[in-house]
């Protein structure tokens, strides 16, 4: 029974020790332990020891009964019992002052517990438990305020009981009392002996920690980092399955060792020491724990970039581990908190990039991708999303085409990642957003296609979305080949009609279906675009601008398909919401004018002409209007109505001088004019077409019809002005020309002068004809040369042969001269009818002169008959040979009688022959004489 008791106060004073060890300590940092930070810890022995105090009363019932034992005279002085009463009223007084404390709250007064001990070590210096009683002494004294005293008593007891069964906790004890007297070398001597105990015990544990943090205090940093990294191998190096459930004590002793493992490796080489340190598979185990507890370290010292840089680490030296992605979300925070955005930035994409869809991290933890990392899958889809609209958004801002393409890559990543996530949809819509703006317009149609039309369309950008396929597609170049683009055009009237049966609601609803209406028209297929325009005007929604156009849709289908009359219903119903709209009364006016070919192709030209008479009465202001009067002239033509074209196309011509078609109105008024037999206005209207010809001979022939019709009309200056263009025009063809020209000279006749300009200027024209000259352009060139001789013939007769005679008779030979080689130059031309003129002429040339010799004034000198008489024999013999040769050339012509019996000068030199020789030619020039009944011929008078 006293063994059970002893034993009982043993263990109480051991645990009364502890806590009194643990009470005090010196001023220390926060973070590091201390005794006093195991004050509050419950320590299995400290729970058992309480658990065995016994209440105050008995206490006191005890202490008393081994006082009045020891009082007792019946007991020697050296009893065995005594000894062991002694050692007992020692542990009550002991056990009594932690009672007292406990119950009132007092402090503890362990002076009389001290001074029993005292008293018995040296009454009994051979007990045989003295080493137990040093140890409770020593445990008084620290208790009781004198921690020197106890460490003390506490070396005195190693040193004479080295074999105590106390050592291991007597050197444990010494070592927390010198730790707390900062002797950190005999701290961690005194753990060390605790930790070469054969057998562990419950002390091992903490004085491999305080064995730590001794070496940590005198800077052996690398001796404490293995002593607190074997107490973590101790409760974290096993098997997951292993490790025993830990206690909130345990729990504490693992954060303080992983606390001073921080201050250790900080103090060091941060977390480029831990590597060296992870040097078994229980510590990869709880390998992240370190970098972890590192980098909280050095968040509390705000050391913000060493932090980040620590968790970094494991995730760059560990990138497979499970917890990886876990570490680099802590970087991403840490930066984020801190407000580096650009360091956040880049842990993102380091994130998305290691742990993405196809990254080897997700291969290597398949299970854990699905099931344990649901964490690093959210963050994924975070870090994605953001890094998206971060990139975005400076695309957007600077129109940086590297953003852009950063943007673009985490978008589509992130729709690859999380196909069926939430927002996939309107990061999907977001993407095509990206890649309209830059123009990547197939691209962008695409995207936007998945939002509007995909699995997983959007409620709020599903419209918006179908319809920037329509904004995409019709910004993109169509491929080449008319053929292809064709397709293209199709292509877009079926995503058009997609939008608007997949939201019929939508207020761009009907627009898109009126715009596919135009391009179903655009590409030619007329049916289509009418069943199109026919629900554009179905629709309740449909604005006046769109009916309008539905409107023009089903009238140019119509059109198109020549229902002429269709066409001019539905133009007219245009023409109702649009009045005096251009485009709308052309394509009217056109419907009618089609209706009016139609029937005159049918051969129905009187209905024809009422269509042709509508599109100027219901369309005045349009272009067919002219077409459809010129045709109606025309139709009116081919119905025999002359006046009617005549008049209506003189009304064309007066409306619209400057109209095109007004070039075709002379030709056709010509013709009008010429079976109403208005020579002159037909006359003035060939005159306005011939410069219009293109055709040289046509143009000619026009010219020289003005001239013949004005002649026929009696417009004598009309045609002198047609002959003078023409000649000036139509040098070529010499025939015609010199007609021309013979014509003007016959115009203008009484005008001398501008008959003999007239005359010369046909003379030169036929001279430089060439071989292009004719008999009969050789003849009136001889004609006009002989008239052109008549004023020097006139010249010659204009002298007369008086005083002075000699002067006067040299004149009259010169101007002879004169005269004849003018009337050689026309018998030059060889032409009969010049010849005879000229050989006529020429005679009465000499004859003249021998008549003048004979007519001449005679000189006044003679007096005498008979000088005169002589002087007439002389003249006479002057003038014979004139005469002679007179007779001489009369006769050349008198000889041409038999090939030219009709010549005019023929028979005028007949009839001078009988005046001159009558014996020999009087009868020729009686007959010849009897047939001159026509007018004189052109050229000089004899």
């Amino acid at each position: 029974m006293r063994r059970v008791e002893i034993r009982a106060l043993s263990v109480l004073a051991a645990a009364a020790l502890l806590t009194g060890c643990a009470s005090r300590g010196p001023e220390v940092p926060d973070d590091e332990p201390t005794l006093a930070s195991l004050k509050a810890r419950d320590a299995a022995i400290d729970t058992r020891a309480r658990a065995a105090a016994p209440p105050a009363q008995a206490v006191a019932q005890a202490l008393a009964a081994y006082q009045a034992f020891l009082a007792s005279p019946a007991l020697p002085p050296r009893a065995p019992e005594r000894v062991e009463a002694e050692r007992r009223i020692a542990d009550l007084e002991m056990d009594r002052a932690e009672t007292l404390s406990a119950d009132t709250g007092s402090a503890p007064d362990f002076r009389a517990a001290i001074a029993g001990y005292t008293a018995f070590l040296k009454d009994h210096p051979a007990a045989p438990d003295r080493d137990r009683v040093l140890y409770q002494l020593a445990r008084a004294q620290d208790q009781g305020g004198d921690p020197a005293a106890a460490l003390a008593t506490l070396d005195r007891l190693v040193r004479e009981h080295p074999a105590t069964a106390a050592r291991a906790e007597a050197e444990f004890r010494r070592g927390e009392l010198l730790f707390t007297a900062s002797r950190w070398a005999d701290a961690e001597a005194a753990y060390a002996v605790v930790l070469q105990a054969p057998d562990e015990t419950p002390f091992h544990e903490r004085a491999l920690y305080m064995q730590g943090w001794s070496r940590f205090k005198l800077g052996r940093l690398d001796d404490a980092l293995a002593a607190f990294f074997a107490v973590l191998d101790r409760r974290l190096g096993g098997e997951p399955g292993s490790r025993p459930a830990l206690t909130r004590a345990d729990r504490e002793l693992l954060e303080d060792s992983f606390r001073v493992i921080g201050l250790s490796l900080q103090s060091l080489d941060g977390a480029r020491s831990i590597p060296q340190l992870i040097t078994t598979p229980g510590r990869e185990g709880y390998e992240p724990l370190v970098y972890r507890e590192l980098a909280e370290l050095y968040l509390k010292q705000e050391r913000v970039k060493d932090a980040a840089d620590t968790l970094a680490a494991f995730a760059e030296r560990r990138p497979l581990h499970a917890q990886a992605p876990q570490m680099l979300s802590r970087v991403i925070e840490i930066h984020e908190k801190a407000g580096f955005t650009t360091l956040a930035l880049q842990a993102k994409r380091d994130f998305v990039t290691r742990y993405g869809a196809d990254s080897a991290f997700r291969q290597a933890n398949p299970d854990g991708w699905t099931a344990a990392q649901p964490l690093v899958q959210a963050q994924l889809q975070t870090y994605l999303a953001e890094l998206a609209r971060h990139h975005h958004a400076l695309a957007q801002k600077t129109g940086d085409p590297a953003e852009v393409e950063q943007a673009i890559r985490w978008y589509r990543a992130g729709l690859t990642a999380f196909p069926d996530a939430a927002e996939s949809t309107e990061n999907r819509f977001l993407l095509a957003e990206l890649l309209f703006e830059r123009q990547r317009w197939a691209e962008a149609g695409a995207e936007y296609a998945q939002v509007a039309y995909g699995d997983r369309t959007s409620a709020t950008r599903g419209a918006e979305a179908g319809y920037a396929v329509l904004l995409a597609h019709a910004k993109q170049q169509p491929p080449a080949g008319d053929a292809t683009e064709a397709d293209w055009q199709r292509r877009g009237v079926v995503l058009a009609l997609q939008f608007v049966d997949a939201y019929p609601a939508d207020a761009r609803a009907t627009a898109v279906l009126n715009d596919a209406a135009l391009k179903r028209l655009a590409f030619g297929d007329t049916p289509g675009a009418d069943a199109l325009a026919q629900r554009v005007l179905a629709a309740a929604d449909a604005t006046p601008a769109q009916r309008r156009s539905a409107w023009s849709v089903r009238a140019d289908t119509a059109f198109d398909a020549g229902r002429w009359a269709d066409a001019e219903a539905a133009y007219r119903e245009l023409q109702a919401m649009a009045p005096g709209e251009t485009a709308v009364t052309e394509r009217l006016a056109a419907a009618i004018y089609k209706q009016g070919e139609a029937e005159r192709a049918a051969g129905r030209p009187q209905a024809a002409l009422g269509h042709f008479d509508r599109v100027a009465a219901l369309a005045p202001q349009s272009a067919a209007r002219a077409t459809a009067e010129i045709d109606a002239a025309a139709t009116r033509v081919a119905l025999g109505d002359w006046s009617g074209a005549a008049a209506a196309l003189e009304d064309f011509r007066r409306r619209n001088p400057q109209h095109p078609m007004t070039a075709e109105i002379p030709a056709r008024l010509a013709a009008a004019y010429l079976e109403l037999q208005r020579w002159g206005d037909a006359a003035v209207e060939l005159e306005r077409v011939a410069p219009t010809l293109t055709d040289p001979e046509a143009a000619r022939d026009a010219r020289w019809q003005v001239a013949a019709l004005q002649r026929k009309a009696g417009n004598r200056a009309a045609e002198q002005q047609a002959l003078e263009r023409y000649v000036a025009q139509h040098p070529a063809p010499l025939p015609v020309a010199i007609e021309a020209r013979q014509r003007l000279i016959d115009l203008a006749d009484g005008d001398a002068r501008r008959v003999a300009v007239l005359q010369q200027a046909l003379i030169d024209a036929e001279r430089n004809g060439g071989d292009a000259r004719t008999a009969r352009t050789q003849t009136l060139a001889a004609m006009a040369t002989l008239a052109l001789a008549e004023p020097k013939l006139a010249a010659y007769r204009a002298v007369a042969l008086k005083e002075p005679l000699q002067r006067n008779l040299k004149l009259k030979q010169a101007r002879l001269n004169v005269a004849q080689a003018a009337l050689q130059q026309v018998a030059d031309y060889g032409v009969p009818e010049a010849v005879t003129a000229a050989t006529f002429h020429s005679a009465e040339l000499f004859r003249a002169f021998g008549r003048a010799l004979m007519d001449s004034e005679r000189p006044k000198t003679l007096k005498k008959k008979a000088e005169r008489e002589q002087y007439d024999v002389l003249l006479e013999e002057q003038a014979f040979p004139f005469e002679e040769k007179a007779i001489a050339l009369h006769e050349t012509n008198a000889r041409r009688t038999t090939e030219l019996p009709a010549d005019p000068w023929v028979r005028r030199s007949l009839v001078a022959l009988g005046e001159l020789v009558p014996a020999r030619w009087a009868a020729a020039a009686q007959a010849a004489s009897n047939t001159a009944t026509s007018p004189a011929p052109t050229g000089a008078k004899p």
